[in-house]
């Protein structure tokens, strides 16, 4: 598919620049106990540099990180780029994951992610995870269609008590009243 080159926001935070959590009680990025608790940083070109490590708390087969908990932490990663790059409300409308390597308890899955076009309301990005280092083994490999969304998508789906704590949690940042 034919797709808009990428232009990254004039506000969006410049390459060295430790993301912040989006909300508290997110299962990729917040506080959540047994959350993924994924800690991201602008790079340069449109790139994301996420890591998450993997606890006892996310493995599926013993001693190894559930499938479905890694697409998840792909899911968080791809989604931070898109989100702080683009400054635009975005959901995952598909993520396809390859899953290449086993990923051990203790291990650190080191995520660059990098969003690769635009096509209207669409926007696509695409990830690769490497065991213990930036330059480690590749373990995974992910791509993911994000669709641009106008704020009304979450105050209409979301649980009001949830909004509520996200609007007092980013007073003055940003409006999400409906």
């Amino acid at each position: 598919m034919a797709t808009d080159p990428v232009e990254v926001h004039p506000d969006a935070p410049g390459p060295g620049t430790k993301l912040p959590m989006h909300y508290v009680e997110c299962f990729g990025c917040g506080e959540v106990e047994s959350g993924l608790h994924i800690q991201s940083t602008v790079g340069e070109q449109q790139r994301v540099f996420s890591q998450f490590k993997v606890t006892e708390a996310h493995q599926g087969a013993p001693g190894l990180a559930h499938g479905g908990l890694l697409a998840c932490a792909f899911d968080e990663a791809l989604g931070a780029a898109v989100g702080n790059l683009l400054h635009r409300p975005a959901v995952t409308g598909k993520l396809e994951t390859d899953f290449l390597r086993p990923v051990p308890v203790g291990s650190t899955l080191f995520i660059a992610t990098i969003v690769d076009g635009v096509a209207g309301r669409k926007i696509y990005a695409s990830a690769e995870g490497r065991l213990d280092g930036e330059d480690g083994p590749l373990a995974l490999r992910a791509r993911g269609l994000f669709v641009q969304v106008g704020v009304e998508h979450f105050t209409k789906h979301g649980h009001p008590d949830a909004l509520e704590k996200l609007r007092r949690s980013h007073e003055g940042d940003w409006d999400i009243n409906p």
